[in-house]
């Protein structure tokens, strides 16, 4: 008998567009029903190309394939349609589009059967919220990509005068949606956990503006603790300076990137790069190269760049720098991984078939979990398929026995072991602490999480030297671990406790504190947990409820062993890094941060939150193994289908967005002031008839618009191009976004929290909020990180260890 998918059972109806078929995809191949509701004449997306000719005598648009597999498709006259409101009675959890002309009046029918069935889930996904300065201002993914930030940290490097003359650019493939779509569906998922225990449902808001903007990396802690402002590089973290490349071409045209993380505490990637250079003849061995000598660094990294130009793209060195523990990466294209043994060994994809001998490959799930594997992805639903039959209902009942507090928190009682670290692991137990779980986050002084002394570091003088500053502040000297701005705000609302895992007594403390927990994330490399003595049987032994949520660069299961990853370097191999700049022969712009970290505390917290949802139905623990890379090959679908199905590689657009997104024209605009640009999205030739008379342009050509545009307010201008009906956006840096975002302030996108050792500060807030459920970053602490070892003791007696033992752990250095 197969195990049933992490959601299987659970009845979804999704309304809406491109902004919320992401979340609908998710929830499918999750293993949920979910019915795509469309007019009669059908969602414009199905519209949208590239597309694949001559099936049933017309062309299949590509994104439908992709966004829309294992969906149902149901069609009604209006939304007062019955059918319509059967559906909804009938259903757990509604995923609605509030800010599509279409369906956004489906909120008043919603509303009227949750008084009438209160079990019911609603998550409304709109563009900017339901109010505020620009709550009905018309968006696109281009226009959410340039007021969120992600563009103005994306694009090619200043000429040698310090300016830009390249525009900044919008990674590719609906990735706006894409981050307010994982969003979506953590809190729906959270919301079925806390309604399993109260019997109540709740409704969701979630917008894309401010998701958007809180998922660029160090640009806001840079700004709020240090007043610096970051400037794009190609193919690279944006930076307060422009450092030197870490793409290097290859003998016949290609990219690897031979990374080196910016991280305190990695020196060992320095000693290896020598080593490999020496190794290949390009440096006297004599020759002495300091980590501390920027000079060397410099020179270090032009003799790499030279050795892999006398490589083919398909050469071993990448893997021979891996061996040496570097974290190399080939950049490849999207289209590359679906040919790689070692996704089709993890069930990355599946087979496509469209009949008639046409056959494809397609994305199937983005982690490892035996117990509970991904959905089998089914055709995409031709339009009105299911009309003609019943639709699924809810087997939800309410328990016996339910909380008396509606406004509890979601996973109050919730206990996990965090041993996971960074940004890509670490980040997803602020997730969980930001709604009700006790997340205890377990390090060592002898190996701490590499973050505690990443970017952002609080000054001296605190807040009040910052509120002083009247420009960019120095970088502080590291003196503590516990004055990163970034670790503040990935660990927000969690404990620590300081443990050394290397010995046995440290161990068996672990497994005291793991009996009664529900979750143990980690971050390790493949197999270290086994090597420690911590394997999930060990772990199960200690307690058989445990979920083990592993994350891991490219996985532990597959054929990639031990290769080392950070988000770079995640982002080269699934293609996200090629996909991104502009046409050859420019190399790939990629994502000017480590998006996939971001990704990858998504991929975990929803892993775990899923996890937490299918035990709460079968009572079993299992383990979940998750990759990053993975989660980024998720994203890349429709290139996967381009490839797989009509023989096209990935190229990458002329045009500022993604080929075929159903736009006439979209444009990136040079205005007034240093580097200052505007996104604008036109659906048709009436709204480029706007911009050209919003400018007062003599022709709408791109020539006469450029030039029109230089010498306008970048904010006059968008706002302008709005009150026409035309998408328009500024491509916001993190000041613009922190000092002067009126929607952001208006949404409450950051939230003071103290830290016990540099007091208080601004940290970013979740996207989504809760009608009823708490939520909150901070969680129930209310505090951002916790320092080194904060709360060893605490956590030790609460699972019965005495004061003279946890003394006697002290003195043998085995806690902290």
């Amino acid at each position: 008998m197969a195990e049933a998918a992490l959601l299987e059972g659970l009845v979804v109806v999704e309304l809406g567009e491109a902004r919320v078929e992401y979340a609908g995809r998710l929830l499918a191949s999750l293993g949920a029903t979910v019915t795509r509701v469309e007019e009669r004449d059908g969602s414009p997306t199905r519209a949208l190309g590239p597309f694949v000719d001559d099936v049933d005598g017309s062309p299949l648009g590509l994104h439908h394939l992709h966004y829309n597999a294992s969906k149902r498709s149901v069609t009604v006259s209006s939304v007062e349609d019955a059918r319509l409101r059967a559906l909804l009675a009938a259903a757990d959890l509604v995923v609605l589009d509030t800010s599509s002309e279409v369906w956004a009046p489906v909120r008043d029918v919603v509303a009227e059967i949750r008084a009438e069935r209160p079990a019911l889930v609603v998550v409304e996904i709109s563009a900017f919220g339901d109010d505020g300065p620009w709550g009905s201002y018309a968006a696109s993914d281009l226009v959410h990509l340039a007021l969120g930030g992600v563009m103005k940290n994306c694009g090619y490097d200043p000429d040698v005068s310090g300016s830009y003359p390249e525009a900044p650019v919008a990674p590719q493939m609906w990735q706006s949606y894409h981050i307010a779509g994982e969003h979506a569906v953590i809190a729906a998922v959270l919301a079925l956990l806390a309604r399993g225990r109260s019997g109540s449902g709740d409704r969701v808001q979630v917008n894309v503006h401010q998701a958007v903007a809180t998922n660029t990396e160090t640009d806001v802690p840079n700004w709020v603790y240090l007043a610096q402002v970051h400037r794009r590089q190609t193919g690279r973290h944006s930076r307060p300076y422009i450092d030197y490349p870490t793409l290097s071409r290859t003998k016949d045209g290609r990219y690897w990137l031979p990374y080196r993380t910016y991280l305190p505490g990695f020196s060992n990637t320095f000693a290896a790069s020598v080593d490999l250079v020496a190794r290949s003849g390009l440096v006297d061995p004599a020759l002495e190269l300091r980590e501390d000598d920027l000079a060397a660094k410099l020179a270090l990294a032009q003799l790499l760049d030279f050795a892999i130009s006398r490589e083919h793209y398909d050469s071993d060195l990448w893997r021979r720098a891996q061996d040496l523990g570097l974290p190399w990466a080939p950049v490849r294209r999207p289209e590359e991984n679906a040919e790689d043994p070692h996704w089709w060994a993890r069930d990355t994809f599946a087979p496509l078939d469209l009949g008639g001998g046409r056959r494809g490959t397609q994305i199937r799930g983005k982690w490892v979990c035996d117990a509970h594997p991904w959905r089998t992805p089914e055709l995409a639903a031709r339009l009105g398929q299911h009309d003609a039959e019943p639709d699924p209902v809810s087997a939800f009942r309410a328990p016996a026995e339910v909380e008396p507090d509606a406004h509890a928190w979601p996973l109050a009682g919730v206990k996990v072991i965090d041993l996971a670290w960074l940004l890509a692991s670490g980040g997803a137990g602020r997730y969980l602490a930001a709604h009700g779980a006790d997340v205890i986050k377990v390090e060592h002084s002898s190996r701490p999480d590499a973050m505690r002394w990443g970017v952002g570091g609080s000054p001296l003088g605190g807040r009040a030297e910052r509120e002083a500053a009247q420009g960019p502040l120095a970088t502080p000297a590291p003196t503590s671990p516990n004055r990163s701005g970034v670790f503040n705000e990935i660990h927000a609302g969690k404990r620590s406790i300081g443990l050394d895992l290397k010995t046995p007594e440290g161990r068996e403390v672990l497994l005291a504190l793991v009996a009664e927990a529900d979750v143990v994330l980690s971050g390790f490399s493949p197999g270290a947990l086994d090597r420690m003595g911590l394997s999930f049987d060990v772990l199960r032994a200690a307690n058989p409820r445990i979920i083990s949520v592993k994350q891991s660069g490219l996985g532990e299961r597959g054929e990639y062993g031990q290769l080392r990853s950070y988000g770079p370097t995640a982002q080269a191999f699934s293609g996200l890094t090629e996909m991104s700049g502009r046409p050859e022969p420019y190399a790939p712009a990629g994502i000017g941060y480590s998006y996939l970290d971001w990704y990858g505390a998504y991929n975990m917290a929803l892993a775990t939150v899923t996890a937490l949802y299918r035990r709460s139905v079968d009572g079993a623990g299992f383990e979940i193994d998750c990759s990053q890379v993975e989660a980024g090959i998720f994203l890349t679908g429709t290139a996967i289908l381009d490839w797989s199905l009509n023989g096209e590689r990935w190229r990458r657009p002329e045009g500022p967005s993604i080929p075929g997104n159903g736009f006439a024209k979209e444009y990136v605009l040079r205005v007034s002031g240093e580097d200052q640009w505007v996104a604008v999205s036109c659906r048709h030739a009436d709204d480029i008839e706007r911009l050209r008379r919003t400018l007062g342009a003599e022709a709408s050509d791109d020539d006469a618009l450029a030039t029109a545009a230089a010498s306008a307010d970048g904010y006059a201008l968008m706002d302008a191009l709005q009150a026409a009906g035309v998408a328009a956006g500024v491509c916001q840096d993190a000041p613009q976004r922190f000092e002067s975002d009126p929607q952001l302030r208006h949404l409450g996108w950051t939230v003071d929290l103290p830290n016990t050792e540099i007091g208080s500060w601004p940290i970013r807030a979740l996207p989504f909020r809760f009608e009823r459920a708490r939520s909150g970053i901070g969680g129930p602490l209310q505090r951002g990180a916790p320092t080194y070892g904060e709360d060893t003791d605490a956590v030790l007696a609460e699972h019965g260890f005495g004061r003279a033992e946890i003394e006697d752990l002290r003195t043998k250095g085995i806690v902290e």
